[in-house]
Formats: C-alpha cells, sequence, structure tokens
C-alpha cells in the first residue's frame, strides 16, 4: 500500500474520477426530485470535472502533488457549472491550497487538504444546506482526518472517507425535506461518492483512466506513404446524361481494365463515376459514347499527396486556445448587462431590452463561469450586470467577480420572467448602486410558473403524477398535474387569481405550435378578470410555457 503519492499518481486519480461521472451521469440526473425531465446533476458535475481532464490528459508529463492540484482547481474553477460544479470546483480549490507546496502528500497531507477544501465550500455558500454534498465532503474529510492519524496508508484514508460518506449519503433523504419527500438521496452527493470510490478503485490498482478519444492518432501521417505506393495519379468523377441504352455494366468494365477504386451508380437518365488512373482521357472518350457529361473533374493524388505532407511537416501555427478567456474590453458607458437563457425568441427580447450580453443555457444546460466571464469581459462597460436566470447559475456567475477588473453585480433573477422584469427596468446610463435596488425590488414582484411534462410516474408531497402529464410548477412548488390543456387552465387559474396580477404574459416553447399557443394563452386569460394576458414566442426548450405574473 502507499504511504504518499506523487503528481501521476493524483493525476490518475482524477480522471479515474471523471471517468465515474461519465458512466454515471444519467443514474446521478435521475435522483433529482421532481419527475421533471430537468434533472442537470450528473450533467453539470461531469462537464466541470470534464474541464480538468481535459487539461490533466494534455499535460504529457505530470508534475508535482502541488501542480497536478493546482491545474485541476484552476479548470474546475473556469469550467464550474450549476450549484453542483461550483461546489466541486470549491472543494477541490481548498484541496489545492491545502496542498501546495507539496511534491508528494502523505495520507495525513491529503486528509487535512480535504478538509481544507470543505472550509472553502462552506465558506463560499450564503447559506450551506445541510443533506447535500457539502455534507457528504464534510463527513467524508473528518473520516479522512481520524484515519490518517491512526494509518499512514493512502488506501485506507480514503477507504473511511468512502464509508463514512456512503453512511452520510444514506442520512441525506432524512436530513433535507424534500429529499425525504421524494425518497431519494443527494444527487450531488452520489456523484462525490462515485468520486470517491474511484479514486480509491485509482490507488488500488483496480481501474485505470480511459484514453481520450482519438488520443491514440488525431491525425493520419502522410509522410508514412511513399509516392511510389500511389498507383494511379488521377481522381476522375463525372456524371454523363443517357443519350442511348447502352448498359452500364460496359462502362464498368472498361473502367476496371485502367483503374481502381470504381465507384459506378447507373441512375434513370443519368451514370456517376468515380475511378483513379493513369489515363482520364480515356475514361472521358468512353464515358462520352453514353452520352453528354453534364459536370467533370480530374485532381492529382500525387500532387495533394506531396501538398500535405508538405503542410504537415512545415512549423504547426500555433491553435488558438479555446478557454482563453479574452481581455476586459475598454469601457464605453458605465453600466452594461449579460443575461442567460435558452430560445431564440428570449434572446431576441433579451436584446430588445438592452443586454449587451446573451450566454446560452438554463435549466439542463447550465453554462459554465468561463462561458460567463467571457461575456462579461466582452461587454463594454465599467459596471456589469449579470442575470443568470436560474437558481443553479447563480453561484457559477458569482464566481466571476473576482476573476476580472471589471465591477460585477450579479443579480440572482431565478427564472427568465424575473429577468425580464428587472431588465425592463434598465436606465443605460444609472447609478449601478441605484439599478442594483430597482433590479432587485423588480424580482420580488413576479411570480414564475412553469409547464412541462411529466417524465415518470411519481408521487409528491401526496399528488399522484403519471407520465406524460402537464407537469406544473410556481416559483418552483408543485401546483399540479393535467391531462391536458382544458385541466392545465382550470388548475392554473385559481393559483393565478389569487395573486391578483395586472399582467400576465405567456412565453411558449419550442414544442408548442403557435396556434396552440394563442389557444392556451386565450383561454387562460378569459379566467382572470382585468388582469392584461400577452403572449410572447419564447423558443425554449424543456418547459412548454413560462408564465410571467406580476
Amino acid at each position: 500500500m502507499r504511504e504518499h503519492i506523487d503528481g501521476a499518481a493524483l493525476r490518475e486519480m482524477l480522471l479515474c474520477a471523471y471517468d465515474a461521472l461519465e458512466a454515471n451521469e444519467q443514474a446521478i440526473n435521475e435522483l433529482n426530485v421532481f419527475p421533471v425531465p430537468d434533472g442537470d446533476t450528473g450533467t453539470n458535475m461531469r462537464l466541470t470535472m470534464g474541464s480538468a481532464a481535459t487539461e490533466l490528459r494534455q499535460k504529457q508529463t505530470p508534475g508535482t502533488v502541488t501542480e497536478t492540484a493546482a491545474q485541476t482547481a484552476s479548470a474546475l474553477l473556469r469550467g464550474a457549472r450549476g450549484n453542483s460544479g461550483v461546489i466541486l470546483s470549491l472543494l477541490f480549490r481548498g484541496l489545492s491550497k491545502g496542498l501546495k507546496g507539496l511534491e508528494t502528500a502523505t495520507a495525513e497531507d491529503y486528509a487535512k487538504a480535504m478538509t481544507s477544501g470543505v472550509e472553502a465550500a462552506y465558506k463560499a455558500v450564503m447559506k450551506p444546506a445541510e443533506g447535500t454534498i457539502l455534507t457528504v465532503s464534510r463527513l467524508a474529510a473528518e473520516a479522512a482526518v481520524a484515519k490518517a492519524k491512526e494509518s499512514a496508508y493512502m488506501e485506507e484514508t480514503i477507504y473511511a472517507a468512502l464509508e463514512a460518506g456512503k453512511a452520510a449519503l444514506d442520512d441525506t433523504v432524512n436530513q433535507n425535506p424534500v429529499l425525504k419527500k421524494a425518497g431519494v438521496v443527494d444527487a450531488g452527493g452520489y456523484g462525490y461518492i462515485l468520486m470517491l470510490e474511484a479514486m480509491l478503485g485509482s490507488l488500488e490498482g483496480r481501474i485505470t483512466a480511459s484514453a481520450a478519444p482519438g488520443a491514440a492518432k488525431a491525425k493520419a501521417d502522410f509522410s508514412a506513404i511513399a509516392d511510389e505506393d500511389i498507383k494511379f495519379t488521377y481522381c476522375t468523377e463525372f456524371i454523363v446524361r443517357k443519350a442511348n441504352k447502352k448498359s452500364a455494366d460496359r462502362l464498368r468494365a472498361f473502367l476496371g481494365t485502367i483503374g481502381d477504386s470504381i465507384v459506378l451508380v447507373d441512375e434513370d437518365d443519368i451514370i456517376k463515376v468515380h475511378v483513379h488512373t493513369n489515363v482520364p482521357g480515356r475514361v472521358l472518350t468512353q464515358a462520352l459514347t453514353y452520352g453528354a457529361l453534364m459536370t467533370v473533374k480530374i485532381e492529382n493524388m500525387r500532387e495533394q499527396h506531396t501538398s500535405l505532407e508538405e503542410k504537415q511537416a512545415a512549423p504547426a501555427e500555433e491553435e488558438a486556445d479555446p478557454h482563453a478567456i479574452p481581455d476586459p474590453v475598454p469601457a464605453e458607458k458605465p453600466v452594461g448587462t449579460v443575461c442567460v437563457c435558452a430560445g431564440d425568441g428570449l434572446e431576441e427580447l433579451f436584446r430588445q431590452l438592452g443586454a449587451d450580453g446573451i450566454v446560452s443555457g438554463g435549466q439542463t444546460m447550465n453554462p459554465s463561469t468561463e462561458d460567463i466571464l467571457k461575456a462579461v469581459n466582452l461587454t463594454p462597460a465599467e459596471t456589469v450586470f449579470v442575470f443568470p436566470n436560474n437558481k443553479n447559475i447563480i453561484m457559477a456567475a458569482e464566481q466571476c467577480i473576482p476573476m476580472t477588473t471589471k465591477k460585477v453585480i450579479v443579480i440572482p433573477s431565478r427564472s427568465v420572467c424575473q429577468g425580464i422584469s428587472a431588465m425592463m427596468r434598465l436606465t443605460p446610463d444609472g447609478d449601478p448602486e441605484e439599478l442594483k435596488a430597482e433590479f432587485t425590488d423588480a424580482l420580488a414582484s413576479v411570480h414564475t410558473i412553469q409547464v412541462t411534462y411529466a417524465a415518470r410516474d411519481s408521487e409528491f408531497d401526496g399528488h399522484t403524477i403519471k407520465a406524460g402529464e402537464y407537469l406544473t410548477l410556481m416559483d418552483g412548488q408543485l401546483v399540479g398535474s393535467f391531462a391536458d390543456t382544458d385541466a392545465l387552465v382550470s388548475g392554473l387559474e385559481p393559483a393565478i387569481s389569487g395573486l391578483q396580477p395586472e399582467f400576465v404574459t405567456v412565453y411558449y416553447g419550442q414544442d408548442v405550435a403557435e396556434a396552440d399557443a394563442e389557444s392556451f394563452s386565450d383561454a387562460l386569460g378569459a379566467n382572470l378578470g382585468e388582469a392584461e394576458t400577452s403572449l410572447i414566442r419564447g423558443g425554449q426548450p424543456v418547459y412548454y410555457y413560462m408564465i410571467s405574473v406580476e
């Protein structure tokens, strides 16, 4: 057994952890408590960890434990998606700090670093909730510290962390009221346990990390093909329009005597041919006996081979780093805005309201901190307001604040409807602090209803839900599930009327026909008294309708 790990061992452990998330992504997603097709915890954790896996694989020679941990933490910070991904990045940021200055790490070093990670995560989360990945990681780290005092072996320390983490995961169903109602454990905590299991398996030599896709050979080696290997020089292609009833089989037989790589397609009125030959003139002469040539293309394969070989031998141009963050652009105005949304209709609406940057994303497709930071830096303003428009994107947006020289203010909009209402109060030359107050006040005036479909049969809080029904949430709370749109309208009417709204706006999604949306909006508006009802094409995925009630 090991008494310490070096950078190479830590790298292998982390890559195995990524493989575990990738293999179990959907299983983690399906632990989300509502039977709504929007579970994305597994996706967020996999994508977040995937940002680190990509960089770790690119580094051919692993460095010290410090260097490997720092590289991982940096990649995770930029690639963090969703609350689970951000917390994962915080755990590794603290771990990296705990391992700073070490060439190798003992069991005690690593256990203490795990604790540093937990402390970093708890410190960053404004209202830490127990019964989540935070609880699981905290109790796992405590067990690791205790074991490391008794044993010098890394395997025993990680095993102790794993066992304590499993017990903590099982208990999340009792700690979190929402999980208890649904009868499931925390999805993020489950993902963390899968990672610990894989890291232990790596230490014990039971598993190894998979190779990156296409790692065996990314490009063909043209220099390995000798010029003499090219038997026929000319790639000849043509289409001839038939003018007689001569059999195409005769042409095929002729081509076989003077070339190879023959493809001949005999259709009703044309013959299409591809052949490699040294005598393209004879080929075309024979083709003309069948009719007029419609198209002809002849390429010298020896010249192509030489050109490709020379290009490959030439010094490679430095490729742009796809993860490079652009430098902040100069400010041209005092205030700018970046809005997150999914759907071409919603994107256009936010632009009309004055958004400088649009980040594509929403439920099931949370953007990374890197995605948001790029949009912030490209906004030509001194102060940039960010509207996450989803509760699971707020933390990723907040990670941008210390990563840019621009002043970033995150308005914690939990829905697109809130974001739109806030943006309607934008004054481009307004004072940032006054605008912040205005935007925040706007959030409180909006209630959001989301209509999707039930992905599975379920029972929640005494309500029976059938797969395929219209599932309706108001401000994240279950309103009900309905078999058809008539029942949906009837079910929504008392919920909306009870809010005594002045304005009701229906945004219809990409899977709803305009005529159906108009019918739904008209039926809903007819039951809402004096409330002004309007219909806008949002084009959003996942949700058939998003309804703003003000």
